[in-house]
């Protein structure tokens, strides 16, 4: 390898970085049913009922939980999918995306 393409190469590979990942957090609330809350952890997270009930429960009890960690694009539109199926069934069901 020549000096020139060993440079090129250190510059190439220090400027390329992982792009961030982001958090998807659903909120509680008092109104939203945790029969929702699971169904829609099973549809849009893809949970098993136990993981989702699980999920759940966390929560309600604890006031929010991370329902999973995706590229910015998905992590979007899984609070999308989530939102619009609250406002579909009439719940204030609230869901955001945080940086990783």
């Amino acid at each position: 390898m020549t000096r020139i393409q060993e440079k090129t190469k250190s510059k190439t590979s220090s400027r390329i970085s992982e792009p961030p990942w982001y958090k998807v957090v659903m909120l509680n609330d008092d109104v939203t049913t945790m029969e929702f809350v699971v169904v829609v952890l099973m549809q849009v997270f893809h949970r098993s009922f136990e993981d989702a009930r699980k999920l759940m429960m966390d929560i309600h009890q604890k006031g929010s939980a991370v329902c999973g960690v995706y590229p910015h694009s998905v992590a979007e539109t899984k609070v999308e999918q989530v939102v619009l199926m609250a406002a579909a069934n009439a719940f204030p069901l609230q869901c955001r995306m945080e940086e990783e």
